[in-house]
């Protein structure tokens, strides 16, 4: 068969994972091409692939023959970057967020339509083992009907995490601790809860980052359509990163989120399923192993044909929340959403 021949664009920090995961998939792909605007952030990264062309320039990799591009650069960068990509004829699968604003996104979203291509938003978590069990219990009624939900994520990013072009911009970053950080559990919740969102009340705070200008804290109220209140709470000047909380409160049960490990109670039974370790990776632990099965799920997608699960209508919807949270923050009122 064949292989895919891959290529990425932006060799920065997420790109350690990328890396591992392309080692892994050598079976179906081969990595052609990886564009950094440091050329030798790109060169160090395609020095570890046979083969792999490298530049500081996305229209050198425009020229490629290429069957995927990964998109791993600034958020502002996000949709320029997608729309080329698949004007060219070239599947995409990008990191979060989908873009910093909703009318990027829907353009994004009808651009990727009118293709004839594959396209989908990095969610890793929704891959983690227990979060699978956990969706099909909830889909399939086992669970009886959500009634309420919490996420709680207190991590530590010092200043020095912030010195680069972008991070910590509203411009470009589109925001702080909700967009860059909190966006995975936010996902995660809506994902399980399985809803639209009704109603947003939030408030952000900048307190101890001084040196950036998005926000460092974050809590919000969120009503969903079905009735479920979803409770959040988000900061990133705790004194470490502990492992994210999320709990989903379900008539016939409760589903508990720590790290990567999920802990269902039923019928007065309780199960903790473990994450999968026998994978290991390099980077930051609160990363995983789950970007290997996402995006080995999407090479699978482009080589057989078949639907992508987390596309860009799926990664919209933790956008809608995140920028729903601002809104309501900076009006300091509660909005309606899907009205």
């Amino acid at each position: 068969m064949k292989k895919l021949r891959i290529g990425i664009i932006g060799c920065g920090r997420i790109s350690v994972v990328y890396k591992e995961v392309f080692k892994k998939c050598s079976d179906q792909i081969e990595v052609a091409f990886a564009v950094d605007k440091v050329l030798d952030r790109a060169k160090t990264f395609a020095t570890d692939f046979e083969d792999c062309s490298y530049s500081d320039k996305l229209e050198d990799l425009l020229e490629e023959k290429l069957d995927i591009v990964h998109i791993c650069t600034p958020h502002f960068l996000h949709k320029e970057q997608i729309l080329q990509c698949l004007d060219k004829g070239i599947n995409v699968l990008t990191e979060k967020p989908l873009a910093i604003t909703m009318e990027d996104a829907d353009i994004i979203i009808d651009a990727a339509n009118k293709s004839d291509k594959k396209f989908g938003v990095i969610f890793q978590n929704r891959y983690i083992e227990g979060v699978v069990k956990a969706k099909q219990l909830i889909d399939s009624g086992e669970m009886g009907k959500v009634l309420g939900a919490w996420s709680s994520l207190t991590w530590w990013r010092p200043p020095s995490y912030y010195e680069c072009d972008w991070k910590g911009s509203w411009e470009k970053e589109g925001g702080g601790v909700l967009i860059d950080q909190a966006i995975h559990s936010i996902d995660l919740v809506q994902y399980l809860v399985g809803s639209k969102v009704e109603w947003i009340q939030g408030q952000i705070d900048n307190r101890v980052l001084k040196s950036v200008e998005v926000e460092d804290v974050a809590s919000a109220a969120i009503g969903f359509e079905s009735g479920c209140i979803y409770s959040l709470f988000a900061t990133n000047y705790y004194t470490k990163s502990a492992p994210i909380q999320i709990e989903i409160m379900c008539e016939k049960g409760i589903i508990n989120i720590k790290g990567f490990d999920v802990t269902i109670e039923k019928d007065g039974e309780t199960s903790t399923i473990k994450h999968n370790d026998k994978i290991e990776f390099e980077g930051k632990g609160y990363w995983g192993i789950y970007h290997y099965h996402q995006i080995k799920e999407f090479y699978d997608n482009v080589i057989k044909d078949t639907p992508v699960k987390v596309t860009g209508c799926e990664g919209r919807k933790a956008l809608e929340i995140v920028l729903g949270v601002y809104k309501s923050a900076k009006e300091s009122q509660k909005i309606e959403v899907n009205k």
